[in-house]
């Protein structure tokens, strides 16, 4: 039957309801129980009251079964003509529909077959759908459909829901590791005057009150230090970042990172406080710390390696970078090794050096590693470390290819951060659009005293993706952006839907 005419037919149920005194859209319904939570009680529970959407309907003349689902539980329900009566149950049988959300009074019992079950002594239309829904719940395998239409996927995929459910639980437990380590949560701005805190490309717009330009921020890095001029001592945010680059399945251009800061670490405390962090929660959200994805599994367990950027990209491209201490160096022996980057004319030694890293090392790394010593024009926010001042201190975690966190023992002398910041401002004059530009009023804030100081930031939606087995960010982002639809309709996802999944039985009547 084509939507339009099934719309049609859901327009003119509504109709009848109200004809019968019933509300298909009421105001409130007070339920008494969660689906997860009448899922727990006992046969013979009363005056128990749920609601939910309905999933799949089974009818037997003078009595239905239908599942009421919600996201997190699922619950069966049976309608009586003997418990309702007659009209009650008519109109229960001719005006719902698979896809409606219905209120049910009643108590709990077993069906023949063991099936807990509320048996339902009234009823209440709670929400009347009026597009078509799938009879038979499965996952949508149309990945556009699935990405537009988050709403069909919650509803008829488990392992989309659980996704989310761990995507809220680690975020929970991340939150709860720091807040006991005595880190206190903050919020910075989004709209920034100098898009500062990462090598990245920004989003521009134009602030019509202000009359002038500003940036959605790269990171909340620069304000989050801020704070610690302030006096805070460790901080935290979970913020929305925006970098405006390419698109593949681990990157976004709007993404969640995490960012930290703590006063008095260097960087192998806080690498040390990592490992003990994300271990802590992995272990809480999963049960496990082998965590199954793709044809094998990343193990958090035990020590992660820690290893130098340059033993790296040496042993994988034969470049021996701190032997080509200049761009035009570094240029040489990238032709020489016929290693061939678009841009590359334009990109100051730091970029060819992470490109370099990108291409040959990153995707060789599977299990959780350390990758340390990053050269200090790569790094132009960590410290010079103190034996080598061609490195930062600073590391990098990396798991199946992707880069999950980037920390510092951070940059506190404004002198030296002064002559980094004007480097990366004439490169970004020069062409450079990741390059940073001069901010002198972090600048002013850092002269009036930094104390030594470490942290971190994490792509939220990365170590979510790893930790639930899904390819690309898209997955674990509940709405992903989109080009615009050009009319693709629930008709279409409907026919997505794959097989039949297997209902839960109600021939036991």
């Amino acid at each position: 039957m084509a939507e339009d005419r099934i719309r049609e037919i859901k327009v003119e149920k509504i109709e009848k309801l109200r004809e019968q005194g019933l509300q298909p859209y009421p105001e409130r319904w007070e339920r008494s129980h969660t689906l997860e939570q009448a899922s727990a009680l006992e046969a013979g529970t009363t005056a128990v009251r749920v609601c939910g959407r309905i999933v799949s309907r089974r009818d037997f003349g003078k009595l239905s079964f239908f599942d009421l689902q919600d996201l997190k539980g699922r619950i069966q329900c049976s309608v009586q003509r003997d418990d309702l009566g007659k009209e009650s149950y008519k109109a229960f049988s001719k005006m719902v529909d698979i896809g409606d959300f219905v209120g049910v009074e009643g108590e709990m019992y077993n069906t023949k077959v063991g099936q807990l079950t509320v048996r339902a002594s009234s009823w209440e239309i709670l929400g009347k759908t009026l597009r078509p829904m799938p009879e038979k719940f499965h996952a949508i395998n149309d990945r556009e459909i699935l990405y537009r239409r988050r709403y069909l996927d919650l509803i008829s995929s488990d392992e989309s829901r659980q996704r989310f459910r761990l995507r809220r639980e680690f975020m929970r437990a991340i939150r709860d590791g720091l807040d006991e380590a005595g880190f206190d949560e903050v919020e910075t701005p989004v709209l920034q005057t100098k898009p500062s805190g990462a090598l990245a490309t920004p989003f521009k717009t134009h602030h019509r009150a202000l009359d002038m330009p500003v940036y959605l921020r790269i990171a909340p890095e620069t304000y989050l230090k801020r704070c610690i001029v302030a006096g805070f001592d460790r901080v935290y945010e979970f913020a929305r970042v925006f970098r405006n680059e390419g698109m593949d399945p681990s990157h976004l251009q709007d993404f969640t990172m995490l960012e930290y800061y703590a006063a008095y670490w260097n960087y192998i405390d806080n690498m040390n406080f990592t490992e003990k962090l994300l271990q802590q929660a992995i272990e809480q959200c999963t049960g496990s710390l082998q965590v199954p994805h793709g044809a094998g599994e990343i193990d958090f367990s035990g020590s992660w390696p820690r290893r130098p950027m340059a033993d790296l990209i040496q042993q994988y491209s034969s470049i021996d970078i701190s032997a080509n201490t200049d761009v035009d160096q570094l240029r040489g022996a990238l032709s020489k090794a016929k290693i061939e980057f678009d841009g590359a004319e334009k990109m100051g030694r730091g970029a060819l050096i992470d490109e370099l890293y990108k291409r040959t090392v990153r995707p060789r790394i599977s299990q959780p590693t350390f990758v340390t010593s990053h050269p200090v024009d790569l790094s132009p926010l960590a410290r010079r470390n103190d034996d080598d001042p061609h490195i930062s201190d600073r590391f990098q975690l990396v798991i199946h290819g992707w880069e999950v966190i980037n920390a510092y023992s951070e940059l506190v002398d404004p002198i030296d951060q002064r002559v980094r910041l004007e480097v990366q401002a004439q490169l970004n004059a020069d062409g450079d659009d990741e390059a940073m530009m001069m901010d002198e009023d972090y600048l002013l804030a850092m002269e009036h005293g930094m104390p030594p100081m470490s942290g971190w930031g994490m792509g939220v939606d990365r170590i979510v993706a790893l930790l639930s087995g899904a390819e690309n960010l898209r997955d674990v982002v509940l709405f992903p952006l989109m080009k615009p639809d050009e009319g693709t309709s629930v008709e279409d996802a409907i026919r997505e839907m794959g097989k039949e999944t297997p209902a839960i039985e109600g021939a036991d009547s």
